[in-house]
C-alpha cells in the first residue's frame, strides 16, 4: 500500500498497542516537531506533537515511506522567540528532512530564518500572522490555517454586523500574532465607517492584573472588546470585565479558542466569541484523525491537532511523491498537488498558504465552544 493510500484508511485496522520507538535505520525521514511542549501555551503545542506520533506511528507500522522509516525529533520551544532559534538552529543540526511548527507566529518568525538559509520546510498549523507568507521573506515556510487578516476581517464583521458594535476598544498583546491581528481590526473598522475604534492598547503578558485597562473599557462606554492574543490574558480581562459588571460583547481570535480558556475563566467565559478554523468534522479523514488519537492516548485531541495532522500528512505525502527530501523537489509538490487531510483537500500557493481553509465564528456556551452558522 502507498503512502497516499495507507492515509485514507489510517485509522480503519490500527493496531498502535503503544508509543514504542523503531530502531531506526541509519537512513530515516527526520520529521522535526518544533513549539510549546510545556509552560503556559503547552496545550496548544502538545495537539501538534500528538498528531505526528499518530501519523508516523502508522507509517512505520506499515513500512515508512518509500521503504524508509520515519524519525520525530521533537523540540519544545515554549512559544518563546529565543528558544525557538536554539530549537531551529538544533534541528537543523540534527538533519531534519522537514518541521512540523512552530506554533506561536513570534516564535515562528525568529525561526524562519534559520531554516530559510538551510533550506528547510517548515509548516505550521497555527501560526497565523499575515507576513510570514505574505512578505516573502520565508519561502520555505507553509501553513495549514489560514491567517490572520483573514479571521479579523471576520472578527470586525461579526461585531458590526451580527452584533451591532459601535464603539470598539480593540486590545492586543504586544507579540506578533496578537498585534498583527488587532491592527488588521481597527483598520478593518475605521475603513468601513460603520463604528468607531474608542481605544487601541497593548497589555502585557503574564501581568496578574489589567484592571487599569478593564476601567479605560468602561470609560469609553464601549460596547465590545476585540482582542488579539492568548488565552492566559484572555481569561484575566473577562473575568475582570464581568467582576466589574461590564457587559461589553468580547470577540477574539484562535488563540482563545481554547478549552483551556473556558477552563481557566469559568462561567465569566459564557458569551465570548472566537474565531478558530471552519469545523470540518463531518469529514470521513477528519473523523478518522480523532478516532485515531483517541484510540492511542484515550482522550480527545486538543487545539490545532486536525491542522497538524494535516500538515504531517501533506509533507509527508509531498516527500512520498517526489520520493526524495531535497527541498526543490518537496516544494514542487506541495505547491503542486492536493492531498487529502482531515481540514480538506489543500495544496499550497506560491506563498505558502494553504488553499481550501478558512475561518468560522465560536460561541461558548454551555462551557463549549459552539461554530455559529
Amino acid at each position: 500500500m502507498t503512502f497516499s493510500g495507507l492515509l485514507k484508511s489510517i485509522v480503519t485496522g490500527l493496531a498502535v498497542t503503544a508509543l514504542c520507538v523503531p530502531a531506526f535505520a541509519a537512513d530515516t525521514i527526520k520529521l522535526g516537531v518544533a513549539g510549546a511542549h510545556s509552560g503556559d501555551l503547552a496545550s496548544y503545542g502538545l495537539p501538534t506533537v500528538n498528531a505526528a506520533k499518530v501519523v508516523v506511528e502508522k507509517i512505520n507500522a506499515a513500512g515508512g515511506i518509500n521503504g524508509k522509516q520515519v524519525e520525530l525529533l521533537i523540540q519544545d520551544d515554549q512559544c518563546k522567540p529565543e528558544q525557538a532559534t536554539n530549537v531551529a538552529t538544533k534541528l537543523v543540526s540534527d538533519g531534519a528532512n522537514v518541521v512540523l511548527g512552530h506554533i506561536c507566529s513570534g516564535a515562528t518568525k525568529a525561526a524562519l530564518p534559520i531554516y530559510t538559509e538551510a533550506k528547510l520546510i517548515a509548516m505550521s498549523p497555527s501560526a497565523t500572522n499575515p507576513m510570514l507568507t505574505q512578505s516573502g521573506d520565508y519561502p520555505t515556510f507553509f501553513r495549514t490555517i489560514a491567517s490572520d487578516d483573514m479571521q479579523a476581517r471576520l472578527g470586525v464583521d461579526f461585531a458590526i454586523e451580527k452584533l451591532g458594535a459601535k464603539k470598539i476598544a480593540v486590545l492586543h498583546d504586544k507579540g506578533d500574532y496578537g498585534k498583527g491581528y488587532a491592527e488588521f481590526a481597527r483598520k478593518f473598522i475605521e475603513e468601513g465607517g460603520k463604528a468607531e475604534v474608542v481605544m487601541f492598547e497593548g497589555v502585557t503578558p503574564g501581568a496578574p492584573d489589567y484592571s487599569a485597562v478593564v476601567q479605560k473599557i468602561r470609560r469609553f462606554k464601549a460596547d465590545t472588546v476585540i482582542y488579539g492574543g492568548y488565552h492566559p490574558e484572555a481569561s484575566k480581562i473577562i473575568s475582570q470585565m464581568r467582576k466589574k459588571r461590564i457587559k461589553a460583547n468580547f470577540v477574539s481570535d484562535d488563540g482563545v479558542k481554547d478549552d483551556t480558556f473556558i477552563k481557566v475563566a469559568g462561567k465569566n467565559a459564557e458569551g465570548v466569541y472566537a474565531s478558530g478554523p471552519i469545523d470540518v468534522s463531518n469529514l470521513p479523514m477528519y473523523k478518522e484523525a480523532i478516532a485515531a488519537h483517541v484510540k492511542m492516548f484515550g482522550s480527545e485531541p486538543g487545539a490545532f491537532y486536525p491542522a497538524a495532522y494535516a500538515a504531517t500528512v501533506a509533507m509527508l505525502t509531498a516527500i512520498e511523491r517526489a520520493d526524495s527530501t531535497d527541498y526543490e523537489a518537496v516544494t514542487a509538490k506541495l505547491r503542486s498537488e492536493f492531498v487529502d487531510t482531515p481540514v480538506g483537500k489543500i495544496k499550497f500557493n506560491e506563498k505558502g498558504d494553504a488553499e481550501g481553509v478558512g475561518f468560522s465564528m465560536y460561541q461558548v456556551q454551555n462551557g463549549k465552544y459552539i461554530e455559529l452558522k
